[in-house]
């Protein structure tokens, strides 16, 4: 029993040193992928939110919602189909995707943060002027040309106001957004969450950025077998773009870290949500389990 005793002791010891270097700071954790679906890993990613709270920390959560954006154009007839990882968006999709992302999605991940002893407040990239954009086209490379793909009601961030998470993270609320841009006229736009995520943690020059997503991370097949590639730099990271290593969904979550990196964002964590505690895992102990894209 001793034994157990100190093994907690060590586990807790280990995390001190993390708990004080990240006591007070802002936190941008991007919540997506199958972690979202099984109620298991849900809640065990609440709690982990709520415990980085309890230590100190002013985590912000901006979430995704594909699968059951997918779900609801499914039971309407409506057939998905997506472009470098981009859905394209007609106004029945965004009117769609609105109502599962700011509605449905948004109201559950607050519900969950509440239920373990935290206050969480739901918001869209709408409220309070948080998130502007502009329309975005998907490019295309064929061999040598490069095409712009018109993918409907997209946006591209173009201005995060970060005043109203100011303000809720120091009063000490976790702002939960849903990744729904306004465009000119008040237009409503779909923003790839990751994107989204970026921009806000840029915005607020965050001292650490997460991706929670349904992948261990970054993983390199040229050898034959996929290993998890633990460290990158940017420049790497642009290699192995080129080069294809990292395609399909991957490429928006690996560009929106680069685009944080650019806006004064240090560390940038991409981590495999459908393993339990998995952000305690990589916050809170010095080996971490997924992949960390630095300058």
């Amino acid at each position: 029993m001793i034994n157990g005793w100190q093994e907690k002791a060590a586990v807790l010891m280990e995390a001190l040193p993390y708990i004080k270097r990240f006591y007070g700071k802002r936190i941008v954790i991007k919540y997506g992928g199958n972690a979202m679906v099984n109620a298991e890993y849900k809640d065990a990613i609440m709690k982990d939110i709520v415990l980085m709270k309890y230590v100190g920390m002013k985590p912000i959560v901006v979430h995704g919602g594909g699968p059951a954006i997918n779900e609801m154009l499914e039971r309407v007839g409506k057939k998905s189909s997506f472009v470098n990882g981009l859905r394209i968006t007609d106004e029945e999709t965004m009117e769609i995707a609105q109502m599962v992302l700011a509605g449905k999605i948004n109201k559950e991940i607050v519900t969950l943060i509440n239920k373990h002893g935290a206050k969480a407040v739901g918001l869209c990239g709408k409220d309070s002027g948080l998130m502007r954009v502009e329309k975005q086209y998907a490019e295309v490379k064929e061999g040598n040309d490069t095409t712009r793909v018109d993918i409907g009601l997209v946006g591209e961030v173009r201005e995060v106001d970060t005043e109203i998470l100011d303000v809720l993270t120091d009063r000490g609320f976790i702002p939960v957004v849903a990744p729904v841009g306004m465009g000119p006229g008040g237009q409503s736009y779909n923003v790839n969450a990751d994107y989204a995520a970026g921009a806000i943690a840029g915005a607020l020059k965050a001292d650490k950025f997460v991706l929670v997503t349904d992948v261990e991370g970054i993983m390199d097949s040229r050898g034959g077998e996929k290993s998890l590639i633990s460290s990158i730099n940017r420049e790497e990271a642009e290699r192995l773009m080129e080069e294809g290593v990292i395609t399909g969904g991957m490429i928006p979550k690996v560009e929106c870290c680069l685009q944080a990196l650019d806006s004064g964002v240090e560390r940038i964590h991409i981590i495999n949500g459908t393993v339990m505690h998995s952000l305690l895992l990589e916050i809170f102990t010095e080996s971490g389990i997924g992949t960390m894209i630095e300058k």
